[in-house]
């Protein structure tokens, strides 16, 4: 029973089908193959405009290293107070910018608003040189804690950053999951938004190790492929990308992947809310769950070989109530997720909240 992370999964048969044709011959080097121009070319093609993508390893390669673009070392980044750029990234955002400081949006629920921004721009002094310098805006979709913005509430926050002469930064470790979840098109809640740079993220969904970094404002790719050498991410044999991502794109199969994961998610939570003892801390609509349960039961279901993790207790919302015996625990389901998991699952937090 694996929910810990969707990074657990393996890959994509056809994924990994995909790399073992590729590496059977030869290619160009350093992202100048075959694989990686026709993956440029899909990537045109899903989001129906004209960019300019590089591949990197990680989600914090491609979101660190996409920020430089944006701002100065003197420069901040917003972002809600759970982004994984704030929490989970260590002190890489600070160097790969030479120093930029990574704020945290004062945002009373689990989403920030175009108002949370306003207000945190408003309380920002404006007093050069002896102020951080708001440059950039970063935004999860689907974000930390399971909940995606639809393309109303993106088109309000970019304008509300673009007015304010900062650029947007979107991490899309999860976006897939965020596009099946909103049935709608990649365009609509990223560049006709007004999003100015996505990660888009396959690690979680299917690849080995693959990230985009598709840049629509393409005056900020200018020596990008600079930023890639120096920090060490010019991967010499670089149709190890291209090749993930053509197999990955291909027939909508990314979303295909992010929707099984969806659907797992959501069986899992209709357990969990018909189930005594546990609960659901807040709805969420991509493939992350978050419940509320006893420490006990949470310390019984590790022991009986769960997957799962315990949760940062300031992400709950200040109206959500949680006890002293009570924790906070994230939920993860994936394209590999089987239906037997989730069942053997619920059917064991059943047996543990009722003795």
């Amino acid at each position: 029973m694996i929910f810990g992370s969707d990074n657990q999964a393996g890959a994509s048969p056809q994924v990994l089908e995909a790399l073992n044709q590729a590496y059977r011959g030869t290619a160009s080097s350093y992202g100048s193959d075959d694989y990686c121009a026709a993956a440029t070319d899909a990537l045109r093609e899903c989001f129906d405009t004209d960019l300019r993508a590089f591949f990197v390893v990680s989600g914090t390669a491609a979101n660190t290293l996409a920020l430089s673009t944006m701002v100065n070392p003197w420069d901040g980044i917003l972002c809600h107070h759970q982004a994984h750029i704030l929490l989970d990234e260590s002190s890489a955002p600070a160097l790969i910018t030479g120093g930029a400081s990574v704020l945290p949006v004062p945002a009373q629920q689990l989403k920030i608003t175009p108002t949370d921004l306003t207000r945190m721009l408003a309380r920002i002094p404006n007093d050069p040189p002896h102020n951080i310098h708001p440059a950039a805006l970063s935004i999860s979709q689907a974000n930390e804690c399971g909940q995606v913005y639809t393309a109303g509430e993106l088109t309000e926050l970019c304008a509300v950053a673009h007015a304010a002469d900062m650029a947007v930064h979107m991490d899309g470790a999860r976006f897939a999951n965020a596009v099946v979840a909103l049935d709608c098109q990649p365009a609509d809640i990223t560049w006709k938004a007004g999003v100015d740079a996505l990660c888009l993220g396959a690690t979680k969904n299917g690849a080995i190790a693959a990230e985009a970094v598709i840049f629509f404002d393409e005056a900020l790719a200018e020596n990008f492929d600079y930023r890639l050498k120096r920090t060490g991410h010019l991967v010499s044999k670089g149709r190890l990308f291209g090749a993930q991502f053509l197999a990955w794109l291909r027939d909508d199969h990314w979303l295909d992947l992010g929707a099984t994961a969806n659907a797992a998610a959501q069986e899992l939570r209709a357990g969990v809310a018909a189930t005594d003892g546990i609960r659901l801390a807040f709805e969420s609509q991509s493939n992350e769950s978050f419940i509320i349960l006893n420490k006990r039961v949470f310390a019984q279901l590790l022991e009986a070989g769960v997957s799962l993790y315990s949760w940062y207790p300031d992400a709950l919302p200040e109206d959500v109530p949680m006890a002293e015996d009570e924790m906070l625990a994230r939920l993860v389901t994936s394209f590999a997720t089987q239906q037997t998991e989730v069942t053997e699952f619920l059917d064991l937090c059943r047996r543990l909240t009722t003795t």
